[in-house]
């Protein structure tokens, strides 16, 4: 008979030594945020946001994940679809082509798309030659955020699909159901809320990029800032409480990101538990 082993000291000691990490790396830095961007007040603050460069970053960060957040949402629930529920040749390509923006450089995720449709990248002729506008446009932004956000989706679905394995499909089917039946009726609602979790992340991700976009954007200010480089641009005019204003909305994302997240787990706790029993 196995027996769990209570070590109230040391459990103690490890939870205290975790609020102190996470109070010095994410709590201190989230109020020092909130602290300079009200640092000359409430008016101060607003006008940030009236600025028109800065409305523009706002638009142009909301549209980039606009974007790609549906698409890297398809893409994510058609590949883990064909990865948990089929057998086929590349496979494990395929799913180590899904991990590799976790493990690239963002930056180099910029330059990717530069190599390619830059002035002198492979394709640059053509894409001029067509009157094609990549590179320092929304296009590129939307290229770039793409390839970074490629696996939130897909990590999330791909340990689920296969936890829940075929069964359900297999009999569908055999009682005469088509494909796209089956995956309406059975496959989309046994993993919708890690679909919401991984698309939730993956808009997050997608607002606060900063490597990728800042290669390919140019960093024309009004045009092709994103939030993320507009911070950059005004902590470099050394307008402070403009910059942290402008990081104090990112981090409120993150932080109804994280409330919305949370918020399902506890109004679905059963469901979702149901969900991983099948």
């Amino acid at each position: 008979m196995t027996g769990s082993i209570r070590l109230p000291g040391l459990a103690l000691l490890m939870l205290a030594g975790s609020l102190l990490v996470l109070g010095l790396l994410v709590l201190a830095p989230l109020g020092v945020v909130f602290s300079e961007a009200f640092a000359k007040g409430l008016p101060s603050y607003l006008a940030a946001f009236r600025d028109p460069d800065g409305g523009a970053a706002i638009r142009l960060t909301l549209l980039v994940a606009a974007i790609s957040v549906p698409l890297n949402a398809a893409f994510g629930l058609a590949a883990a679809w064909a990865i948990a529920k089929f057998e086929f040749r590349g496979k494990a390509a395929l799913l180590a082509l899904i991990d590799l923006p976790f493990s690239m450089s963002p930056v180099v995720s910029g330059l990717v798309w530069v190599l390619l449709f830059g002035a002198q990248g492979w394709f640059g002729t053509f894409v001029s030659d067509h009157g094609l506008k990549i590179m320092f446009s929304t296009t590129g932004l939307v290229l770039a955020t793409i390839t970074v956000t490629l696996p939130f989706v897909a990590r999330e679905l791909i340990p689920l699909m296969q936890d829940q394995g075929t069964d359900e499909e297999a009999a569908a089917v055999t009682l005469g159901a088509g494909g796209f039946t089956v995956f309406r009726r059975i496959t989309l609602p046994n993993v919708k809320w890690a679909l919401l979790y991984g698309v939730l992340l993956c808009n997050a991700r997608a607002m606060g990029e900063f490597g990728a976009v800042s290669v390919v954007s140019g960093h024309i200010r009004g045009l092709t800032n994103t939030l993320p480089l507009h911070i950059e641009a005004l902590y470099n005019d050394y307008d402070f409480v403009g910059a942290f204003a402008a990081a104090s909305l990112l981090a409120s994302l993150g932080l109804v990101t994280l409330a919305a997240k949370s918020l399902l787990e506890w109004r679905f706790a059963d469901e979702l538990a149901a969900v991983r029993r099948r």
